[in-house]
């Protein structure tokens, strides 16, 4: 096992044996300084040492002991394996991307085999039964099938007998098996062996159910850019632009940081990053109420408050009565409110976001996002909706690496929304932006008639 296998299975049995240790040596030198006052000893130095000793190793049991620190840990271990996973995925899921998600993982659990399958056959597996259940073998547990059939995940800590590839009778004691689903699909499964039914626990289950949820996900990305029938080519890029890999590490690498300072946030933000990355998925291409829009926009500037600091960011939201429920299409506030944030922000100081959503008239809908950011040339923000194959320099001030997302907004407002729609900026150098949206709802081709 390396250092990420004993913080995920066995780092806590070690910290207690450690804990334990560091309560017997207290216990001894306590019970030596009582000693050393029934036997009206005068040797100060010698008192001054244990009980400093003693204060020391209380202090050291302490800190063994303390829950938040074997969290952090924990978490910032998990969140490391993750982000390798999500390399893994970047192909889909084949039978060398499955090897790859079953090495990592192997290490950080409990379990002694892991294996990857597809709707009918084992794409990976790894450990002791890596022999009897090799790629391309059929699957052979009932619990698999199961969980493949009904998208449910599943545990057993009865053992099974199945025959292996080989011929030959293998006895399995126990197991977690999640499903591996796309669009509620579930294209095959996540599997945990162990050698021994007391290795079943919550903390088994949560980690396999996570990293099913996470690899389940991946596989929806991936999808999505095989499905030559989306004609929607900027609906795609939208979608992508909202799962970025910059914002995905950087998100992960600033809830890893929290684990050391504030754990409670930590897992706060994991929480809420999940939330977030399953509603880009389950919106995408698709009208939504005016408040999940905004809401989805909130948890967005939640990890960007927590990356850049509360004083950094100040975002206000103006929904005019009756517009909550209006449907718009879906990433059209958070990735303005991103462009603000990216490319906005002074070096020093509050950048104000204000998102105002007002209706003009019968089935239109006005959306303004407004920042007092570093702004834009009257010619940046001229061409700024302007599709074009040219570079976009990153580094620019607001403008000059707003342009894809702008671009991919302004499509989508084209293709979908009909002629009456459109897209405006206004912005100056020094002052901030402020862009506004006509959305011509009844125009959609997501509206029947």
């Amino acid at each position: 096992m390396n250092l990420r296998s004993r913080v995920a299975g066995g780092h806590t049995d070690i910290l207690s044996l450690l804990w334990m240790l560091a309560v017997i040596g207290a216990s001894v030198v306590a019970f030596y300084l009582l000693w050393l006052v029934i036997a009206g000893a005068e040797s100060v130095p010698v008192t001054i040492v244990c009980v400093l000793l003693a204060i020391f190793l209380v202090v050291f049991a302490y800190r063994l002991l303390n829950p938040d620190r074997l969290r952090s840990q924990y978490t910032e271990e998990t969140l490391s394996l993750a982000s390798d996973m999500l390399e893994d995925m970047r192909g889909g899921l084949t039978p060398e991307s499955a090897e790859a998600i079953c090495r990592h993982l192997l290490p950080e659990t409990h379990a002694s085999t892991i294996a990857v399958t597809d709707e009918s056959r084992v794409l990976a597996c790894v450990g002791d039964m890596a022999e009897d259940f090799p790629s391309g073998s059929a699957i052979h547990t009932p619990a698999t099938h199961y969980v493949i059939e009904h998208g449910i995940i599943q545990s057993f800590t009865q053992a099974v007998e199945v025959r292996a590839e080989n011929g030959r009778a293998r006895l399995i004691p126990a197991g977690i098996v999640a499903p591996l689903k796309v669009s509620d699909h579930t294209v095959g499964a996540l599997k945990f062996y162990f050698r021994s039914p007391h290795a079943v626990n919550r903390t088994q289950y949560a980690l396999v159910s996570g990293f099913a949820d996470l690899i389940s996900t991946q596989l929806a990305i991936h999808e999505l850019e095989l499905q030559e029938e989306l004609t929607a080519r900027a609906e795609v890029r939208a979608l992508q632009a909202q799962i970025n890999p910059h914002f995905l590490f950087n998100t992960l690498n600033t809830i890893a940081s929290f684990t050391r300072t504030d754990p409670a946030r930590a897992r706060e933000l994991l929480r809420e990053f999940s939330s977030f990355y399953r509603s880009t998925l389950d919106n995408s291409g698709s009208l939504i109420p005016v408040s999940r829009e905004i809401a989805q926009t909130k948890r967005y500037l939640m990890f960007e408050y927590a990356r850049f600091g509360d004083d950094r960011i100040a975002a206000e939201f103006i929904v005019e009565d009756g517009v909550e429920e209006s449907p718009v299409p879906s990433f059209v506030i958070q990735p303005l409110v991103e462009n603000a944030v990216r490319h906005g922000m002074k070096d020093e100081g509050t950048l104000h976001i204000r998102v105002a959503v007002r209706s003009c008239g019968e089935g239109a809908i006005s959306i303004e996002v407004s920042d007092d950011g570093v702004g834009m040339s009257e010619q940046t923000a001229a061409h700024l909706f302007e599709v074009t194959e040219r570079p976009v320099d990153v580094n620019a001030p607001q403008g000059g690496g707003a342009g894809v997302a702008m671009h991919n907004i302004f499509e989508r407002i084209q293709r979908f929304y009909g002629p009456n729609s459109s897209a405006h900026v206004e912005s100056h150098p020094g002052e901030g932006t402020t862009i506004t949206l006509h959305l011509d709802l009844l125009g959609s081709i997501f509206v029947d008639g």
